[in-house]
């Protein structure tokens, strides 16, 4: 049997979303499709949604819409995929990182020691689609010697008076923390729908706005959409009816709007995924977690604590007492197989870019712990039960090696 690691859902809906948006709509760039699959989000998520061309995009958009420039810090966790901080390097800020949680999370104690005056934003990862303690992030900000360090340089954080948290919530399109969805978690949430994501638009990505009252939640949607598109007040749709041509240029945006024909594919997964692929994604999440729980070596991914719900994005299974090399020669054994794995993620100290940087592994342990013996399995909208239970027999008779 031949398992792929992930595949993007492209079915029947899909194509017919996409063949509407090529051949009814006479429109590819932003345009209607985008709109619909922004409301979609906003429903899902209970907070106004932009979309964009990916999740760097977005979080770029967001840290230059607060101001973050040259100087100024943003603290991520070690253990997450290089656009987390690939995002603030690429405006110039200097970014800080912090070892993370036995959960995957960012240790918010380590955030609060890595604070100071230059503080900007803080970027906690919901790795595989579990959320942080966002609860705990929220109240460190708000905190009046926490507050009293933060050194307001433009309007917008005059009006926030504190760090911007700015969820990276990638992978946890419909999770949810004590009882309410990613998107209403932090400050804004950027979501990915990269091609493996729950929600795949092949690239793109959409921004959720949950700013405090002090902020007109509507204008700052609409700048944000002049933003991403050059700073223009029309899109190339809108300037496109009749009449509609003059437009002005009201900030020097991005350029990160998401295009119809990307959009389409999205708005039809999108509109099925709570009553039916979320719940699909969570029963082969269960299905692991029955098989796996069985065995002392195995040590399950957070899932539901009662307060926090993963959205199933990823399969983070651990091996107990494994070293590195033993994990990467059981991904041989299991690949060998026609099982596709993955390891999420090599924090990034240990990748080139940011060692010639000075960022150093043995300052994060617990990411590095996490690192050696962490092994992501096939999960994913098609994926049956014979093949969720080939993929547990593999694992299973590939460890018994070691």
């Amino acid at each position: 049997m031949n398992i792929p690691f992930a595949l993007p859902l492209i079915d029947q809906p899909v194509i017919d979303e996409v063949l509407d948006c090529l051949t009814n709509t006479g429109w590819l760039t932003s345009g209607p499709k985008v709109r619909a699959l922004e409301a979609e989000v906003e429903r899902l998520c209970g907070a106004p949604a932009l979309c964009v061309n990916s999740w760097t995009s977005g979080a770029m958009l967001m840290l230059r819409w607060f101001g973050v420039g040259p100087g100024d810090e943003v603290i991520v966790p070690a253990y997450t995929y290089s656009a987390t901080a690939l995002c603030a390097m690429n405006i110039g800020a200097r970014v800080v990182m912090v070892d993370v949680g036995e959960d995957f999370c960012i240790d918010v104690a380590a955030v609060r020691r890595a604070i100071t005056p230059r503080t900007k934003a803080i970027l906690p990862v919901d790795l595989g689609g579990w959320p942080c303690d966002y609860d705990a992030l929220m109240a460190l900000v708000a905190e009046p010697e926490v507050r009293a360090l933060f050194r307001a340089a433009t309007e917008r954080q005059e009006q926030l008076g504190r760090m911007l948290v700015l969820a990276d919530a990638a992978h946890s399109i419909g999770a949810a923390y004590k009882g309410r969805p990613s998107g209403q978690l932090a400050d804004a949430t950027v979501f990915s729908m990269h091609s493996v994501k729950n929600v795949t638009t092949g690239e793109g990505g959409a921004v959720c706005l949950h700013l405090p009252e002090a902020f007109d939640m509507a204008a700052e949607l609409q700048f944000l959409r002049y933003f991403a598109l050059n700073g223009q007040t029309k899109s190339a749709f809108e300037k496109n009816q009749a009449g509609g041509w003059r437009y002005d240029i009201v900030a020097q945006g991005l350029k990160v709007n998401m295009p119809d024909v990307c959009a389409a594919i999205g708005l039809a997964q999108i509109r099925r995924y709570q009553a039916e692929l979320l719940p699909e994604r969570k029963a082969i999440f269960e299905r692991y977690n029955r098989a796996f729980s069985a065995y002392s070596w195995a040590i399950l991914p957070p899932y539901d604590d009662g307060g926090r719900v993963s959205s199933a994005h990823l399969y983070p299974l651990r091996l107990r007492g494994f070293t590195e090399q033993q994990r990467d020669a059981l991904i041989q054994r299991v690949s060998e197989r026609g099982v596709g794995v993955n390891v999420h993620y090599i924090p990034m100290p240990m990748l080139s870019l940011f060692r010639g940087l000075g960022y150093r592994m043995e300052d994060y342990p617990v990411a590095r712990g996490l690192y050696e013996n962490e092994l992501s399995l096939p999960i994913y909208n098609g994926l049956t039960e014979e093949m969720v239970g080939y993929v547990v027999e593999v694992v299973r008779e590939a460890v018994v090696f070691f």
